[in-house]
């Protein structure tokens, strides 16, 4: 099979495609023809070595793909062959024509999802859900605010948000990007560009503060997120490329919680309780992926450029 390989960690140039042999599933696994493999910035990192989670070498990179059951392993229960499903992480690696999994790592992709769509579901969704529900504890009827809302995680934390009952304030620092957001379900959406834009996010809560800020680049925004959230509120950083310096005296103002978030670090019952969200979601269609840009999988090297360049909209996916 063709699949992107990782000979050494580095910068997107060391993404190579090369002819490597099928895996076979053994007992309790599951080998998943890969139609499209979602595109997520922590592959930037795990390719570059800078992440918690360090491969070894040579690694085939992704996490989420959509496609087809090609063959099960003894013992697998839950899915069989020709099942659509979505995976949730692999043995192998997702950008290749074929995926090994461990049966929990799969899921049933409803027939109205595309396998684009499919490939935009797990990081994504499962970040934005674990963000708002198992680390902030939100409740319908709060507000939150999105910071950074027209990127993969972004739209899933409006359409997530939107569905379970909260006001859902979004950001977008493109006219495009602010479409998208309002068009995913968000009631209000802000241009975090514009200067002033955070004294109109007071104005929208009526001076009180959003419950709840999901904030995707807290090296540029955690200390103002504090100056604006709500009293008892709660900041979980999703996402952060540097450090950055914050006044204490903000958060202990409002008795705010800042909360670090890795979806690495939940728990399988977690994980398990995410997902069941997820498939209903998609399932009742409250729930869809947005896809940007769909790229061929020799493309990988331009694809993790992109993904982290700012002005996101929606996800990458890689087509094998």
């Amino acid at each position: 099979m063709k699949a992107i390989r990782v000979h050494e960690f580095g910068g997107p140039e060391v993404l190579r495609l090369e002819d490597v042999p099928d895996p076979r599933p053994g007992a309790g696994q599951v080998l998943v023809r890969v139609r499209a493999a979602g595109v997520n910035p922590v592959d930037t990192y795990i390719r570059g070595g800078g992440h918690a989670v360090r491969p070894q070498l040579p690694f085939t990179p992704g996490l989420d793909a959509a496609g087809t059951v090609e063959a099960v392993g003894e013992g697998v229960e839950r899915v069989r062959v020709g099942d659509r499903v979505y995976t949730a992480g692999s043995l192998s690696g997702a950008y290749a024509e074929l995926a090994l999994c461990d049966e929990a790592q799969v899921y049933a992709l409803p027939e109205r999802i595309s396998f684009a769509e499919g490939a935009g579901v797990s990081t994504p969704y499962a970040t934005a859900y674990r963000a708002l529900f198992q680390r902030a504890h939100g409740v319908a009827g709060e507000t939150v605010l999105v910071h950074g809302a027209s990127g993969g995680v972004g739209t899933a934390a409006v359409q997530i948000a939107r569905a379970a009952g909260f006001t859902v304030i979004g950001t977008g620092g493109t006219d495009e990007g602010r479409r998208l957001v309002a068009e995913q379900g968000a009631q209000y959406v802000l241009d975090h560009h514009a200067p002033g834009y955070l004294d109109e996010l007071t104005k929208l809560t009526g001076g009180r503060g959003p419950d709840v800020i999901l904030e995707m680049l807290a090296n540029v925004n955690l200390n103002k997120d504090l100056g604006v959230i709500a009293k008892g509120g709660r900041v979980v950083v999703i996402g952060s490329r540097g450090a950055v310096e914050i006044n204490p005296r903000l958060a202990m103002a409002r008795d705010a919680t800042v909360l670090g978030m890795m979806l690495f670090n939940a728990s399988p019952r977690e994980l398990e309780s995410v997902h069941a969200g997820l498939v209903a979601g998609l399932e009742a269609g409250t729930l869809r992926p947005v896809v940007g840009r769909e790229l061929p999988i020799a493309s990988a090297a331009r694809a993790h450029e992109e993904v982290l360049k700012p002005g996101a909209y929606g996800k990458i996916v890689l087509i094998p």
